[in-house]
């Protein structure tokens, strides 16, 4: 399949109907982003190369989950995926629309500005009768020249969270569910302690999503005026840093634009540390003047 060139993104989020007629094109290179259970699922879009957040697109050298690996490691990656600089990418996975916001902000962070993510993933792909392929990815035919250029701030430590917490023009928002979130069920990753940030809020990732899709715009402002209110700055947190990626796709197509992903999330947080505080029940914080 040969398509089109690429051209201009529409925005952080695109259709199987731009995806589609662009297939093939140089330029556009498609990466699975899929985990977990749908890491291995076999079958994927012609042509598309592993973003492997469960593997080498993680830094596995702490215990911390999914946390961002280095500049260097991150170009290597990239390099052998066959990625270059001016290339448009189109990330998606096999979910719905799930880790591919991970790989989005990933790369976003590591200064890729051609980046989408495909809104509905591969089930979308497949509903749209759009063909598959299975058996082992195709290796990038030659390496490509990107070089990661980290741009500060859009991934953050626990001091940087912390400072947001008692800042009046920052928000903290958890993208677990609420069950999660008021400390009311123990934490699926063992050890870490239930409950939240003192002054974080709460918006589960699923509330901004519809059938595996992102909601319209309008909806999305909707869910996240009442919590950020004047604030712009957006910090994002999750269990392991990967559906607060969600919430940063889901904000920016909201409109908002000063957005950062906490990664070591609830994993780092909610260790048993006396520097941390944690609270239990519903959120008490709110937008602030």
């Amino acid at each position: 399949m040969s398509g089109r060139a690429p051209g201009t993104l529409p925005g952080p989020l695109v259709g199987t109907d731009w995806v589609a007629p662009r297939l093939g094109a140089p330029g556009l290179v498609v990466l699975d982003a899929s985990i977990g259970e749908h890491r291995d699922a076999g079958e994927r879009i012609p042509g598309a190369r592993p973003f492997d957040i469960d593997g080498a697109l993680s830094d596995h050298s702490g215990p911390l989950p999914h946390t961002m690996p280095g500049a260097d490691h991150f170009t290597r990656e990239l390099r052998a995926l066959g990625v270059n600089d001016g290339d448009t990418v189109v990330v998606y996975d096999g979910a719905g629309l799930y880790s591919s916001a991970r790989a989005w902000w990933m790369l976003r962070a590591m200064g890729l500005e051609r980046v989408a993510v495909l809104d509905g993933g591969l089930p979308a792909w497949r509903a749209a009768g759009l063909p598959c392929e299975a058996g082992a990815p195709v290796a990038a035919a030659r390496p490509g020249d990107f070089t990661a250029r980290p741009r500060p701030g859009l991934i953050v430590g626990s001091d940087e969270v912390a400072a947001a917490l008692t800042d009046p023009a920052s928000a903290v928002l958890d993208a677990r569910g609420r069950d999660r979130f008021a400390g009311a069920v123990a934490e699926p990753r063992p050890g870490l302690r239930p409950g939240h940030m003192p002054g974080a809020l709460n918006l589960p990732f699923g509330e901004l999503q519809r059938d595996g899709r992102m909601r319209p715009a309008s909806q999305l402002r909707d869910a996240f005026a009442p919590l950020a209110g004047e604030r712009r700055r957006l910090v994002f947190s999750c269990g392991s840093g990967v559906t607060a990626c969600i919430l940063a796709l889901g904000a920016e197509l909201a409109g908002y634009d000063d957005l950062a992903v906490y990664d070591g999330s609830w994993s780092e947080w909610g260790l048993p540390r006396a520097d941390r505080p944690v609270v239990t029940g519903p959120q008490s914080g709110g937008p602030q003047a």
